[in-house]
C-alpha cells in the first residue's frame, strides 16, 4: 500500500513540475505580446498574388469572400482570386463564377479535404503563363480587411516568404461556444503569435489568411494532406530552416461554431491531426533545436504535441481541486487529511498563481484591441468551461489520430466586410 501510495505522489510531483515548468515557459512567451510597434511606412505594391479560396457545399457563404476579396485596396491587376470548388453537389461554383472568380471544379473520392484540393490547385498555378509572386490561402467562409494585400505586400518586402494574418471571428456573440472559440483566438493572435513575431522567432500558420512564396513552395513542395494541413507544412518550413511571419494589420474573419457538438467534432479534428503530425515532426524538431541551438525548431516541437499537453494540464487541475476538496473536507470534519498537500504544493500553488496572472490581465489585451464590451466578458467569465473540454476532446485525439476522414463544417453567416471596418 505504502508502495502504491509513494508511486502517486512521485507521479503527482513530476506531472505537477512539468505542468510549471509549461506554464512558466507560456507566460515567458506571451508577455512579449504587450509591445505593439507604431505602424511602419507604407510599402508600394511590389509583389503579385493569386488567392486561393478552398470550398466544399460553401453556397451560402461563397459570394461574401469573392466579393471581399474584389474589393481590396490593391491594384486589380496584380492579384487574381481562384476558387477550388471541391467536390462540390451544391451551387458553389455557380455562385463564386457569377461574382467574378476564376473557379476550378475538383472531383476525388478518394483523396478528399483541403490539403489535397490545394495540392491539386497549386499544381495549376504552377503551370500557368501567368507568373505570381506569392499565393494566398483562403477559406470559403472568410472575409479580409481591404488592407490585406498591402500588408502581406509588406512582410514579403521584408524578407519572409511565409506571412499568416490575423484570425478574427464574424460572429463572436451568437453563442457561449462562438464568444469561446473568439476570445482564445484573440488571445492566441496577441499573446502567442504576435510575442513569437516580437521575439524573432517563427509563428504558426493558422489554416487560412496564409500567405506563401510561389518558388519556394514549388521548390519545397506542400505535401501537407493531414488533418491539419497548417500545422504539417509549418513543421515542414521550420524543418527547412523558413520562419513564419506575423502580420498583425492583415485580418481575415471566420465563422466559428455556434454549438458544442459542432466545436466539439471540429476540435477533434485538430486533435487528431495534432497527434499525426507530432508523431512524425517533434522528435525530429526536437533534435533539430538542441543540435542547432536553435529555440525556432524547439518552439514548433513543443507546439505539435498540444493534445499532450492539454492531457496533462486537464489532468493537473483535476488532482489539484481533488487535493483542495480533500484538505477542505478534512479541515472542516477535523479528520486525518487522506492526501499530504505538502507534496508538489509550492509548484501546484505558483502554477494556479501563473495561470490567475494569465486569466486576470487577458482582458486588458482585449481592451488594447476593443475586442472587449459586457457580452464578451460574460463569455471570458464561462471560458473555463470551454477549456476544461479540451481534456476529453485531447484524448479522443490521440487515439482516432489513424482516422484520417475530414469533418466538414458547415458555414451559414452571411456578412460584409463594410460592417465589420466600421466597428474596427
Amino acid at each position: 500500500m505504502n508502495e502504491l501510495k509513494n508511486i502517486i505522489v512521485i507521479g503527482s510531483r513530476a506531472l505537477t513540475g512539468f505542468v510549471f515548468i509549461f506554464s512558466v515557459y507560456c507566460l515567458f512567451i506571451s508577455l512579449f505580446g504587450f509591445y505593439k510597434k507604431k505602424k511602419s511606412v507604407p510599402i508600394k505594391p511590389k509583389k503579385s498574388f493569386a488567392l486561393i479560396v478552398a470550398a466544399h457545399n460553401e453556397e451560402a457563404v461563397i459570394s461574401d469572400i469573392v466579393v471581399s476579396l474584389n474589393r481590396l485596396d490593391y491594384p486589380r491587376e496584380m492579384y487574381d482570386t481562384f476558387v477550388i470548388a471541391d467536390n462540390c453537389t451544391d451551387n458553389t461554383a455557380k455562385r463564386a463564377r457569377k461574382n467574378g472568380a476564376l473557379v476550378y471544379e475538383r472531383f476525388s473520392k478518394g483523396k478528399r479535404g483541403k490539403g489535397f484540393a490545394l495540392e491539386w490547385m497549386f499544381s495549376k498555378i504552377f503551370k500557368m503563363k501567368k507568373n505570381y509572386d506569392a499565393v494566398v490561402i483562403f477559406d470559403a467562409d472568410n472575409i479580409a480587411s481591404k488592407n490585406f494585400l498591402n500588408e502581406m505586400n509588406k512582410k514579403l518586402c521584408e524578407g519572409y516568404k511565409v506571412v499568416q494574418g490575423y484570425l478574427d471571428s464574424k460572429n463572436p456573440e451568437d453563442t457561449w461556444i462562438t464568444g469561446s472559440y473568439s476570445i482564445s483566438f484573440w488571445v492566441n493572435n496577441r499573446m502567442f503569435q504576435f510575442s513569437r513575431s516580437n521575439i524573432g522567432i517563427s509563428s504558426q500558420l493558422g489554416g487560412t489568411g496564409c500567405c506563401i512564396d510561389t518558388k519556394m513552395l514549388e521548390k519545397l513542395g506542400w505535401g501537407a494532406t493531414c488533418l491539419t494541413e497548417d500545422l504539417e507544412f509549418t513543421c515542414k518550413l521550420v524543418s527547412n530552416g523558413y520562419k513564419v511571419g506575423f502580420a498583425y494589420d492583415a485580418v481575415v474573419y471566420d465563422e466559428k461554431p455556434l454549438t458544442l457538438g459542432q466545436s466539439w467534432n471540429q476540435r477533434k479534428r485538430w486533435m487528431q491531426g495534432y497527434a499525426d503530425v507530432s508523431g512524425r515532426y517533434f522528435l525530429k524538431l526536437l533534435k533539430k533545436g538542441i543540435l542547432e541551438r536553435n529555440f525556432t525548431a524547439i518552439d514548433c516541437a513543443i507546439y505539435t504535441i498540444q493534445p499532450v499537453l492539454f492531457i496533462l494540464m486537464g489532468i493537473s487541475t483535476v488532482i489539484g481541486l481533488g487535493k483542495m476538496f480533500l484538505s477542505a473536507y478534512a479541515f472542516l470534519f477535523n479528520v486525518q487529511p487522506l492526501v499530504n498537500n505538502s507534496n508538489g504544493g509550492l509548484f501546484t500553488t505558483l502554477t494556479g498563481a501563473m495561470a490567475l496572472v494569465m486569466y486576470l490581465y487577458t482582458p486588458f489585451l482585449l481592451i488594447l484591441d476593443r475586442k472587449f464590451n459586457l457580452k464578451i466578458l460574460l463569455y471570458y467569465i464561462i471560458l473555463p468551461i470551454y477549456a476544461i473540454t479540451w481534456l476529453p476532446i485531447s484524448i479522443q485525439g490521440i487515439l482516432n489520430k489513424n482516422d484520417k476522414e475530414w469533418s466538414h463544417t458547415l458555414h451559414t453567416r452571411s456578412v460584409d466586410i463594410n460592417d465589420f471596418e466600421k466597428v474596427n
